[in-house]
């Protein structure tokens, strides 16, 4: 199909609603330049052949008016000199030529029509190149920074902070479980208190210490040294 074949599509076609509707616009921004591109140089290429067959046809077109125009004063000129016959034959001439010239005027309004779809279609895309070029420099800009900001997003600070807080956390949680298991193992080999046998023991040691309470008492008497008696000087 060529490039007039393709007029209403690339005329009705609108570059940022194709791009909002792409999932990755800047894989594809690219390649739809260079199918831009090289749509424009068709265009430019037959628009410059279009244009040379409309400066053609309209200079038949002009060429046919004057030959009409010269035939129509022959044949006044051979009016006026009583020439009748010469003046039908000038006659019959121009209208020649106006017949031939309603075929060049056909031809001539064709070839302009067509021109004028291709200087629409050669100033579209020229407009659309124009603002593509100009969201492919936005879209090329946003997703630098959103890949610089994924990487800035993997190493932040909070996020590493908040990584090794839980790995403390999880840490401190197995050293606690393995302290209370420790401290209920403990509880377990502990024997049990025999109330009866703890009371034993503590009458033992009273009952020694009162033997030794009299053994020192004895002594003392012994040695003179017990606790004066009344009347004791």
């Amino acid at each position: 199909m060529g490039i007039l074949g393709r007029f209403k599509d690339i005329m009705s076609s609108n570059v940022n609603a194709l791009l909002d509707k792409m999932e990755d616009p800047s894989k594809m921004v690219d390649q739809m330049l260079i199918n831009m591109n090289k749509d424009l140089a068709d265009v430019k290429m037959e628009t410059a052949g279009v244009m040379a067959e409309e400066t053609r046809c309209q200079r038949l077109v002009d060429e046919n008016r004057e030959k009409v125009a010269d035939y129509v004063r022959y044949a006044e000129k051979a009016v006026l000199a009583g020439n009748d016959g010469d003046a039908a034959t000038f006659l019959a001439k121009k209208q020649e030529y106006e017949s031939a010239g309603a075929g060049l005027q056909t031809a001539y309004e064709a070839a302009h029509a067509n021109a004028e779809k291709m200087r629409q279609l050669h100033d579209k895309l020229v407009s659309d190149i124009s603002a593509l070029n100009s969201r492919k420099s936005m879209i090329k800009a946003k997703e630098s920074v959103a890949k610089t900001q994924e990487r800035v997003n993997k190493f932040s600070m909070p996020d590493t902070n908040r990584g090794g807080e839980e790995a403390f956390n999880r840490m401190e949680d197995k050293v606690n479980k393995r302290l209370d298991t420790a401290n209920a193992m403990a509880d377990l080999n502990t024997e049990p208190v025999d109330a009866a046998k703890a009371l034993e023991e503590k009458y033992k040691s009273g009952l020694g210490d009162s033997a030794v309470q009299d053994e020192l008492a004895a002594m003392k008497a012994r040695l003179g040294k017990g606790p004066k008696q009344e009347g004791e000087n």
